[in-house]
């Protein structure tokens, strides 16, 4: 079967949407707004660009980067699950928000000649991809030149540092048992899993050059959990 991971990712998605904003806010004590925040800040979206927000959940980069590129701009929600792309589409009627366009898609299957942006984002979404070099590729065709990306994703640490050993504990006794509560613990489990599979910092910067990213920039952000990586085409 074709992307038997994407498939299976798009399977939690729809699972865990009707709570998604919620536990989202409460598993990290709404500090994930802080660092969507952090990402656009870095990435300077300018009105009148044009972005996209790949595997963009319920919207909150898109909204977030809509501010700044309208009324002149557009961007542009992608995700491949029906049921979380459907919150943010509530969610954009509700804030009379009609610049945002969204399409349901799979990242990878994006056609390249189609699409030509000035800037790309996309927060917990590489790290689910089929192939995270592939979707780097993927990025890096859909920009214009000098068009810049930015992706926020947990920071894969060292084994066994402290920061490693605390994301393995907080995941499974607070992430796991809190999602419990919801009968989403399997679905929540999946985070840990997706971490020990995605590159590590050095890793995701030379995939970047290999592509052909011009300038790659990666920082962490609280206490080395969270990663933000920055390229420019």
């Amino acid at each position: 079967m074709k992307f038997n991971k994407t498939i299976e990712v798009k399977h939690i998605f729809n699972k865990i949407s009707f709570k998604y904003d919620f536990l989202n806010s409460l598993l990290s004590f709404g500090l994930h707004k802080l660092w969507k925040r952090k990402l656009v800040n870095l990435l300077e979206p300018l009105n009148g660009e044009d972005w996209a927000d790949l595997c963009c959940g319920t919207g909150d980069l898109a909204f977030l980067i809509s501010k700044r590129v309208s009324p002149m701009g557009s961007i542009t929600g992608v995700d491949n699950a029906k049921d979380i792309l459907n919150i943010a589409k509530k969610k954009a009627e509700l804030k009379k928000n009609k610049f945002i366009k969204w399409e349901i898609k799979d990242v990878l299957e994006i056609d390249d000649s189609s699409k030509n942006f000035d800037g790309i984002c996309m927060s917990y979404g590489l790290r689910n991809l089929n192939n995270v070099e592939e979707g780097i590729k993927k990025v890096f065709y859909l920009l214009k030149n000098q068009g810049r990306a930015g992706f926020l994703d947990f920071h894969h640490s060292t084994k066994n540092s402290l920061s490693n050993i605390f994301q393995k504990i907080y995941l499974r006794l607070v992430v796991v048992t809190i999602s419990r509560l919801f009968n989403l613990s399997q679905e929540y489990a999946y985070i840990e899993k997706s971490i020990r599979n995605f590159p590590k910092k050095n890793e995701l910067i030379k995939i970047a050059k290999e592509v052909g990213f011009k300038k790659v920039e990666y920082r962490t952000v609280f206490f080395g959990q969270m990663g933000i990586l920055i390229l420019v085409k």
